[in-house]
């Protein structure tokens, strides 16, 4: 029989996963205050819109060639070291970059910057592997993708504001926060349990990538992530502060360039917010694939027009739709994964490959469209990023759902908790 008792419901989410979700807010405000700035800063040294995509692409390189000598360090030193540093490198790296000469240099900074950024990432996603209990890990997901979420709403806004106080200083408050991002995890980890970090035998077989390319569900999944990087985390950053700075110059609209670009991101995360509230729960309920489908569409559309919106109110609109349609896929994506995988079997190889697609995405996404509106234009440039997620889009359509319906009249997959630990865990501890 499958049930929840009313004390698996109420189960909290424990202290050393609510550090990292704090952390996850002050990391999150900080990026959220360099990400209208940066492509105005790199400007400012005399290159067009490649060269200040590439500003943006650099940092994702890092983080892809990066990404599995990470995922070996956090195997051989601990999630939690392995986090400490690597946001401790984003943040010196950061310190460099508003100090930065030249503009190898500011390439040069963005890249240290990545490979720290790709060593929390994969250590904070072993960790919430690793620690959160079986029955809320949707529950805790959320909680951690709800901190940077909420961060990157304000974090526009304070970094609009911050272009007042000179071109650098969002980029030395950002290193400061990560800073102390870093020192709250440090304090709040090793006082948490002594510091002990627990040793966790683990004799599940791994899924391996060349498995996983099989399945129809796994390649939509890779398209769709690497849709994602492409627009969300690289056509958002690099191009749309662009747009907002060139098209409504000369309107009389009462913000300027960064300040417009500050608040078109910020409702965009707004949107983001909106849809994870109820895209998790709807995918449990009635599968991944509705809401992936859905979010990939809405997407496409909100994005696909921004290029020729002429007015600042209907380019607000249209960036909170985008927003509103990546937050409907977002997590139901991951979660279609996590489906195919299984208890039984190691998530890690194909979890990487996904990621490791959509920073393929967030690399050649700003070089190719920034290409393209250096030479054609903003409109072409937006509509050929709608037309990427539209195709990833048509993929999911013809992709089977992964979160089936135990039995004719059972619940989803989605939906059972594991209450008992798997018999393949046991903790090096009861051991001894």
């Amino acid at each position: 029989m499958f049930y929840m008792s009313a004390s698996v419901e109420k189960l909290k989410i424990p202290g050393e996963i609510r550090i990292l979700i704090a952390a996850a807010f002050i990391i999150a405000i900080g990026f959220g205050i360099i990400t209208p700035v940066l492509p105005q800063y790199a400007e400012s040294f005399g290159v067009g819109a490649f060269g200040v995509s590439a500003v943006v692409s650099i940092f994702g390189l890092a983080r892809l060639i990066l990404a599995p000598l990470s995922g070996k360090a956090t195997i051989k030193f601990g999630e939690s070291g392995v986090y400490i540093t690597g946001v401790t490198i984003v943040g010196i790296s950061m310190f460099l970059v508003a100090f930065a000469q030249s503009y190898t240099q500011l390439l040069i900074f963005r890249g240290l910057g990545g490979f720290g950024s790709t060593l929390f990432t994969v250590s904070a996603m072993s960790f919430l592997a690793a620690k959160s209990p079986p029955t809320i890990r949707g529950k805790v997901s959320g909680a951690y993708a709800s901190a940077f979420l909420i961060g990157n709403i304000s974090g526009p806004l304070v970094g609009g504001l911050l272009v007042a106080l000179g071109p650098r200083a969002p980029f030395l408050i950002y290193g400061s926060a990560l800073l102390i991002a870093s020192l709250v995890v440090y304090l709040g980890l090793h006082r948490s349990k002594g510091g002990k970090r627990h040793k966790v035998v683990d004799n599940r077989e791994a899924w391996s990538f060349g498995e996983a390319i099989k399945e129809h569900s796994y390649r939509a999944a890779l398209g769709s992530f690497f849709a994602n990087g492409w627009a969300t985390f690289g056509v958002r950053n690099a191009i749309m502060p662009l747009f907002a700075a060139s098209a409504f110059a000369g309107t009389g609209f009462v913000l300027d360039g960064a300040q417009t670009a500050a608040v078109a991101l910020s409702i965009f995360a707004v949107g983001n917010v909106i849809a994870v509230t109820f895209s998790s729960r709807l995918s449990d309920k009635y599968g991944r694939k509705p809401l992936i489908v859905i979010g990939l569409g809405v997407a496409a559309i909100g994005t696909g027009v921004i290029g020729v919106m002429t007015d600042p109110w209907l380019f607000f609109l249209a960036s909170v739709i985008a927003g509103t349609g990546t937050g409907m896929m977002n997590a139901p994506q991951q979660a279609a994964i996590v489906d195919l995988v299984g208890q039984e079997r190691k998530a890690g190889s194909v979890m990487s490959a996904a990621q490791m697609a959509a920073d393929v995405g967030s690399i050649t996404g700003p070089l190719f469209i920034g290409w393209i509106v250096d030479v054609y234009g903003f409109e072409l440039g937006f509509a050929i990023t709608g037309i990427i997620l539209a195709a990833a889009c048509i993929v999911w359509i013809f992709a089977p759902e992964t979160n089936v319906r135990v039995g004719p009249d059972g619940p989803r997959t989605g939906q059972l908790p594991e209450v008992a630990p798997s018999a393949h865990h046991r903790d090096s501890n009861d051991q001894d």
